[in-house]
């Protein structure tokens, strides 16, 4: 983070001072005030000038993908995090070694380090974000597994004319296989029990 400490006769003088060195304007700015100075006898005798700190205000995406790689590099990783904006989706993209502590079994840990970040973001940010936390193509490859599997349950629910109940999965999975078997004419999709358990069950759409 830039900032400078800037002294001047008011604290407007010592901001704008502030403001120079740093080549920015008042409104991407923090402003603290260490000292608002005094004027003295006739604006000389027992004068102080005024002192303030100023540093670039970070946003919100900047602020949490600091959060983020604080957190990895406490897991003892080393990786590059690139950020992207969509609209109303910020997916931060990892990349480096030790990959895969950083998604765990199943992508357990990159789905806390996701519902982390996403809780540190919303609060920050003024609007609401869906956050994404990927990690080398890890979601691609999750999302494809998890159509498969969503169209070999169904089938056999199909086939044993009975419901089939998959594992527990954070809701953005589930919504993957709804969405999979959303057109599917012969069998139906239900989310029940309660977070962290709830979990998808498919049944045949004629039972």
């Amino acid at each position: 983070m830039r900032q400078v400490t800037a002294t001047g006769q008011t604290v407007e003088d010592a901001v704008q001072s502030a403001l120079k060195q740093l080549n920015t304007s008042r409104d991407q700015v923090d402003l603290n005030i260490i000292d608002e100075g005094k004027k003295g006898i006739l604006g000389i005798f027992g004068s102080k000038p005024a002192i303030v700190k100023v540093s670039v205000a970070q946003n919100p995406i900047q602020k949490t993908e600091a959060y983020l790689k604080e957190i990895i590099a406490e897991l003892g990783a080393s990786v590059e995090v690139k950020t992207i904006v969509t609209d109303k989706q910020v997916t931060f993209d990892l990349s480096g070694d030790k990959i895969a502590i950083l998604i765990g079994k199943r992508g357990q840990t990159l789905n806390a380090l996701q519902y982390l970040v996403q809780l540190v973001l919303n609060r920050y940010a003024e609007k609401r974000y869906t956050v994404v936390v990927d990690a080398e193509g890890y979601r691609g490859r999750r999302r494809e597994t998890l159509i498969n599997l969503a169209n070999r349950m169904a089938d056999k629910a199909v086939n044993t004319h009975k419901e089939v109940t998959l594992e527990p999965m954070p809701s953005y999975e589930r919504k993957i296989i709804h969405t999979a078997l959303q057109q599917h004419k012969r069998v139906i999709t239900t989310s029940a029990g309660v977070e962290p358990n709830r979990h998808v069950v498919i049944k045949p759409s004629y039972s």
